[in-house]
């Protein structure tokens, strides 16, 4: 059984090609053999193992390119084979049977079978992992492997979303003997194999010729660099040191509009991005506090400022054309003075003094601009602290160290991150009854119900304060062909990838 799940998507803007004026008379034959392309990143990530890292940018990198998972999640979000070349689901959607690809090896020479993924999803769920998606494989009731070929999962409750959740890249199956240094030197069954890191700097991944479908692969060798500033990532593409660059700086794209020398993709999301709140501080435990944060901040103004209006209102942890969607923008609209009076009644003396942790990501240092200055006309004083990206992974991320945060969640399925311990320190009872049942009713109108029932919930809790649904641009050179023009997931799928 293969479930569908569709994201926003827009085409890319038309324009003519030129050619480079340093490129001869046969420049098109030669253009026509370019083996190599450099992508900028605007986040070096801080390893490359995405089943024990949380950072999105880690499955940029390696997702489909060097690891591989048992789905896979299409542009427009359907599911596909990967390495399991089909499968059947029990009418209870709680046992499903994967039939593997058989003849399929690692990087290291040794085979892909079915006790590869039973030690990939038991380690994932060990009490000690730290998958980011630790919840979905520690539901797994039992992992049986009836042969060498097929992995039969049962799961303790019905799961609809299964089958996408096995295309994301905490659900990589790795190889036993190498799994351990997967961080720094990743072996994977995909096209791609790890050759250089130069930290702080670039990575680059070189095509593997022992690759099961070798003949398909248009790309040799594929550079990474890593480029937060966003002046720096306009002048890397126009001088032509990057060759495309995926979820460019809105403020940038003014700049390639009128350039036939390039493409430029505007991509719906599953992301929301959010002034995130830490529950465990005082005052931002009380709903009160919360709800006048939510009310001081235009939405529309952060779009426009920290987007260039990229960007879609949001008013709960759910996007736009997500199954169950509700539109709950009006549970906490803008309204500085009602602000104001849920400070006064919330016992709150003015200034209030608050951190605002901003990473890297322009959408945060730009967004924060605009945040700071609406906190501050209902007596908010919100102080701008800028951390590097490992320093947000390991300050706000894991020891919840801060006030307040900018950040895109880029998950497509996370409400589940509401309903255990996670960074903002959010715990409602009522919630985490509500999720239980979504995660087990098979039904998709009852389903979807629910996960109105939960945004609605989330939004009077004021759990956090949902900014928008983000498009993300991508600018590239106008030959460079296969590149994603929907994102429900974050990938750089360099198989995909060609040159006129």
């Amino acid at each position: 059984m293969k479930r569908r799940h569709f994201a926003i998507g827009l085409p890319a803007s038309a324009a003519l090609s030129t050619l480079p004026l340093a490129l001869a008379a046969p420049a098109r034959a030669q253009a026509a053999r370019k083996r190599t392309v450099t992508l900028g990143m605007a986040l070096e990530p801080p390893g490359l193992d995405p089943t024990t890292g949380a950072a999105s940018s880690i499955a940029e990198i390696v997702l489909y390119n060097v690891l591989e998972t048992l789905t896979k999640i299409n542009p427009d979000g359907s599911v596909a084979p990967l390495l399991a070349e089909r499968w059947s689901v029990s009418p209870d959607l709680r046992a499903i049977t994967f039939f593997l690809r058989q003849g399929v090896r690692f990087q290291n020479g040794e085979p892909l079978n079915a006790q590869c993924v039973k030690y990939s999803f038991e380690r994932a769920a060990h009490a000690n992992s730290t998958n980011k998606d630790r919840r979905t494989f520690a539901a797994m009731e039992s992992i049986q492997t009836p042969n060498a070929h097929a992995v039969v999962i049962i799961n303790r409750e019905p799961d609809p979303d299964f089958l996408f959740y096995m295309g994301q890249a905490t659900a990589a199956i790795v190889e036993p003997e190498s799994a351990a240094n997967n961080n720094t030197t990743p072996v994977g069954t995909g096209p791609y194999t790890f050759e250089t890191w130069r930290r702080g700097a670039s990575l680059t991944l070189k095509a593997w010729p022992d690759f099961r479908n070798a003949s398909a692969i248009a790309i040799e060798r594929a550079t990474f660099r890593f480029i937060s500033d966003a002046a720096a990532q306009a002048a890397a593409l126009l001088s032509g040191d990057v060759d495309g660059f995926a979820r460019i700086s809105e403020r940038s794209v003014a700049r390639f509009k009128n350039n036939p020398r390039y493409q430029i993709i505007v991509a719906g999301s599953r992301a929301k991005t959010v002034l995130a709140i830490n529950h465990a501080r005082k005052p931002l435990n009380d709903v009160r506090v919360r709800r006048a944060i939510a009310a001081a901040i235009d939405r529309k103004a952060v779009i426009e400022g920290a987007q260039s209006g990229y960007g879609v209102p949001i008013g709960s942890h759910y996007v736009p054309d997500a199954p169950g969607y509700v539109d709950t923008t009006d549970i906490n609209p803008y309204n500085p003075e009602k602000a104001r009076a849920l400070l006064r009644e919330a016992g709150i003396t003015t200034p209030l003094t608050l951190t605002l942790t901003l990473p890297p990501a322009a959408y945060a240092r730009q967004g924060g601009e605009i945040i700071i200055s609406e906190l501050a006309k209902i007596g908010i004083v919100a102080k701008a602290q800028n951390v590097e990206w490992a320093q947000w992974l390991s300050g706000t991320h894991t020891d919840r160290n801060y006030d307040l945060s900018i950040i895109s969640h880029v998950e497509p399925f996370d409400l589940g991150n509401f309903a255990q311990s996670y960074y903002w320190n959010y715990r409602n009872p009522q919630f985490d009854a509500l999720y239980a049942k979504i995660k087990t009713t098979a039904d998709l109108a009852e389903r979807n119900r629910l996960l109105g029932h939960a945004q609605r919930l989330l939004a009077q809790d004021a759990a956090l304060v949902w900014l928008y649904q983000p498009q993300w641009v991508s600018v590239a050179d106008k030959r460079l062909r296969g590149l994603w023009r929907s994102m429900p997931i974050f990938v750089n799928d360099l198989s995909a990838l060609s040159w006129d």
